[in-house]
C-alpha cells in the first residue's frame, strides 16, 4: 500500500523561538531573556519572518505540518506579530489540511485576556504552562500566577482554542505520590485533551542548581521519583490518556502533539528565532542548524546575511542514527531498526535488553517497555554508544 505522505513533498515543522519572559523561572535552562520595553521585539518579529523566507530557499517545497511558537513566553508577543509569522510560514510552504499551530502561554490574567486575539492570528492549539495547582509549589517554582489564576486561564483557553495542552511539574521537594495524584486529577478535570507532566530536573547553571549546591533544598531521591512517575501513569491512564511519549499523554491519536512528533519521528524542522535549532535534510544528508542566541545578535545576523543561522553542521550517518534513536525511543512506536543500522547494534545486546524487560521483543523496531522508560537515559546510552 502506498504511503499517502510519499505522494507529496516531505513533511516539515517550523519552530519559532520567542525568547522573552516576564520573569526567569529558577529551573529553566532555555535560551531566555527578561522581557523589556523598546523596539527590539518589533525588530525581532520582522527578522523571524525574513529568516523564514531565507530558509525556504534551503528547504525547497515541503508540506507544512506544524508551526510551534515556543520560548521563552510567546504569549507576551503582540498577536499581530504572531499573525505575520504564521502567515509567512503558510505562504512559504504548502500547509497540511490539518496544520497544527501551537502557542506556548503562561496562565496570567494579562496573557489570558489575549487568547482570542491569538486564535484570530491563526493559533489553533495552546500549550499552557500551569506547572502546579498548589500555591506554595507555584511560589517555589518561581511562577507569577496562583492556582486560581491557572484555573481561570485554562477555562478561557478551552473556549478560545479547539485544542489545549497543559504542562505540569512534579518531583518537587517533599511531594508525595498521593498528593501529586490528587493534584494531577484536579488538573485533568479542567478538560485539556493533552497533558505533559515533567519531572523536575536540576539543570546545571540554573538558580535551582545553585540552591541545591548551597543545601537550600534536596530534590526527591530516585525511588521517590519512580513512585511519582508511576502515580502519573496510573492517574492519566485512568482518565483516558495514552502515554504516547515519556512525558506526553493524549486523549486519543488526534490529541497528540503533531509538532513534537516531527522531532520524535525524525522529520525535518526549521528553527527560527534566537537560539533556535533546526534539522534539515538536503541532498540526502541531515544538517543541524543553530541560530544566534542573543536577540540583538540574531537581528543583526539576519540583516547582514539574510539568515539568523550562525552554524550549519552536516551530520554523518552515525550521528544521524544516534539522534534518531534518542528521539525515537521516547515514543511508544519506537524507531525502526532499519533507520539506525549505522550504529551496528549487536543482536546479542538487543536480546539481553529484551531479556531484562527494557526493550520490547520486536524484530522490526526498537521500542522501550514501561520498565525501559523508567531508565530511558541509561537505555539509550547502552544502544547509542
Amino acid at each position: 500500500m502506498t504511503n499517502p505522505e510519499s505522494l507529496g513533498p516531505p513533511k516539515l515543522g517550523v519552530y519559532v523561538h520567542w525568547p522573552y519572559c516576564a520573569r526567569i523561572c529558577p529551573y529553566c535552562d532555555f535560551n531566555v531573556f527578561k522581557d523589556r520595553p523598546g523596539r527590539e521585539p518589533d525588530a525581532l518579529a520582522a527578522a523571524i519572518v525574513a529568516d523564514l523566507e531565507a530558509q525556504r530557499a534551503l528547504t525547497g517545497e515541503r508540506q507544512l505540518a506544524s508551526i510551534f511558537l515556543g520560548g521563552g513566553t510567546p504569549s507576551l508577543m503582540d498577536p499581530d506579530w504572531a499573525a505575520a509569522i504564521i502567515a509567512a510560514a503558510r505562504a512559504l510552504w504548502t500547509p497540511a489540511g490539518d496544520l497544527e499551530v501551537t502557542l506556548e502561554a503562561n496562565p496570567t490574567d494579562a496573557e489570558a485576556a489575549r487568547f482570542a486575539a491569538f486564535a484570530d492570528a491563526g493559533v489553533n492549539r495552546l500549550s499552557l504552562g500551569l506547572q502546579s495547582l498548589d500555591d506554595a509549589a507555584l511560589k517555589f517554582l518561581g511562577r507569577n500566577h496562583d492556582a486560581a489564576t491557572a484555573i481561570r486561564a485554562t477555562q478561557a483557553a478551552a473556549k478560545a482554542f479547539p485544542r489545549l495542552s497543559i504542562d505540569m511539574i512534579y518531583a518537587r521537594p517533599g511531594q508525595t505520590p498521593a498528593a501529586w495524584a490528587q493534584e494531577l486529577r484536579a488538573a485533568v478535570d479542567l478538560g485539556a485533551e493533552h497533558v505533559s507532566p515533567y519531572q523536575l530536573t536540576i539543570e546545571a547553571g540554573t538558580a535551582f542548581d545553585r540552591a541545591v549546591r548551597r543545601g537550600l533544598f534536596i530534590p526527591p531521591d530516585a525511588d521517590t521519583g519512580a513512585a511519582l512517575f508511576d502515580a502519573t501513569q496510573q492517574v492519566l491512564e485512568a482518565a483516558g490518556f495514552e502515554a504516547y511519549e515519556v512525558s506526553n499523554h493524549a486523549r486519543g491519536v488526534a490529541a497528540r502533539s503533531r509538532h513534537n512528533l516531527i522531532y520524535w519521528q525524525g522529520h525535518d524542522y526549521v528553527g527560527v528565532g534566537p537560539g533556535a535549532h533546526g534539522r534539515i535534510t538536503l541532498k540526502g544528508a541531515r544538517h543541524a542548524t543553530y541560530a544566534a542566541k542573543a536577540p540583538a545578535d540574531y537581528i543583526a545576523r539576519v540583516a547582514e546575511v539574510g539568515f539568523g543561522l550562525v552554524e550549519r553542521e552536516t551530520l554523518d550517518a552515525r550521528e544521524t542514527a544516534q539522534e534518531r534513536l534518542l528521539s525515537g525511543l521516547r515514543i511508544t512506536e519506537g524507531v525502526a531498526r532499519a533507520e539506525v543500522t549505522a550504529l551496528d547494534l549487536s543482536n546479542d545486546r538487543i536480546a539481553d535488553l529484551v531479556a531484562l524487560g527494557l526493550l520490547a521483543d520486536d524484530p522490526e523496531r526498537l521500542r522501550a517497555t514501561p520498565a525501559g522508560r523508567l531508565v530511558l537515559d541509561r537505555l539509550t546510552m547502552e544502544l547509542a554508544t
